[in-house]
């Protein structure tokens, strides 16, 4: 027995004259933004950080950079390594070799990167 339907499947159940898909996919994706939270934050965050390594730096100017830092520390701890008697002296100059060891590691790799 076949049951009768009022309205066919081929005729549309719109409610409007047109649809536009354009318009709908724009409506579909307002609405996905707004419900998924994938819209952009308004505020942008605040960085923590007080220093801050600049993307664009090649790597023989970081190197540069490090291969100097490390010789200010080497210079300030084997002056303190001086003053101190007893284990506290081994300590500092122990930290001191650390130091100076990780210069030639980072002077090595300048040396690599720009041969001079």
């Amino acid at each position: 027995m076949k049951k009768h339907h009022p309205s066919s499947p081929s005729e549309s159940t719109f409610p409007y004259n047109d649809p536009d898909p354009e318009k709908l996919q724009e409506a579909a994706d307002r609405a996905l933004d707004y419900h998924l939270g994938t819209h952009p934050d308004p505020k942008p965050k605040t960085s923590t950080q007080v220093f801050t390594v600049i993307d664009t730096l090649d790597t023989e100017c970081l190197l540069a950079n490090l291969r100097e830092t490390l010789a200010s520390a080497s210079a300030m701890v084997n002056d303190l390594a001086f003053d101190l008697e007893g284990s506290w002296r081994h300590v500092a100059l122990g930290v001191a070799q650390m130091i100076d060891l990780s210069e030639l590691l980072a002077n090595r790799a300048l040396d690599i990167v720009d041969p001079r």
